[in-house]
């Protein structure tokens, strides 16, 4: 019985969507002015970007989003998690935007799948938050049934829309730029261009 050998790109990926992972979990325990600075838009788009088999583009950052909200809410929070399927639709989104924006790592393209993922991601998540009953947070009233409450839910979320923009700013600038550093200075872990 022979032991297949891992493709050291792989590992190397994979290692990158683990670490984002585990980040994004202690982020969680922290509830301060910059939530939502998380690593999860960056995790996206650089499974969309790196994994040369478009199952494991989607498959790996989504499982990963999936551990982790289930440590968050059963360990973190103390609770039961239900998921919500309109956020992995909204990340599967993202990985797919890091699969047509950035067909080649540049600072512009991975700048523009940022700003793209963070718009995506803040009308589907803010969405899922008003169809699932959310709150004004001044009144702590029900947000009305309307495009009023539609719109003055986004608007709540506005902030939270920014921070995520600047953490996947943030991150993508370590996973993408660290990532390139690395293949470059061991060029088996590259690839044939796609």
């Amino acid at each position: 019985m022979s032991i297949t050998k891992i493709n050291p790109r792989f590992a190397v990926l994979l290692i990158f969507i683990i670490i984002v992972g585990i980040l994004r979990v202690f982020n969680a325990a922290q509830l301060t002015a910059w939530s939502n600075f998380t690593p999860i838009g960056a995790m996206a788009m650089f499974g969309g970007a790196y994994f040369s088999q478009r199952w494991k583009s989607f498959a790996f950052p989504v499982l990963t989003l999936f551990i982790g909200d289930v440590i968050i809410h059963t360990v973190i929070y103390d609770g039961s998690y239900e998921g919500r399927p309109l956020i992995y639709i909204a990340f599967s989104i993202i990985v797919l935007i890091g699969i047509l924006v950035i067909r080649r790592v540049t600072t512009k393209n991975v700048a523009i799948a940022s700003l793209l993922s963070t718009i995506s991601f803040w009308l589907t998540a803010d969405f899922a938050v008003w169809l699932g009953g959310g709150t004004d947070i001044r009144t702590q009233l029900p947000l009305s049934r309307d495009i009023y409450g539609l719109l003055q839910c986004y608007w709540q979320g506005f902030p939270y829309m920014i921070n995520f923009l600047l953490g996947t700013l943030f991150y993508s600038a370590i996973m993408f730029g660290l990532f390139e550093w690395i293949q470059n200075r061991f060029p088996a872990l590259q690839i044939a261009s796609r």
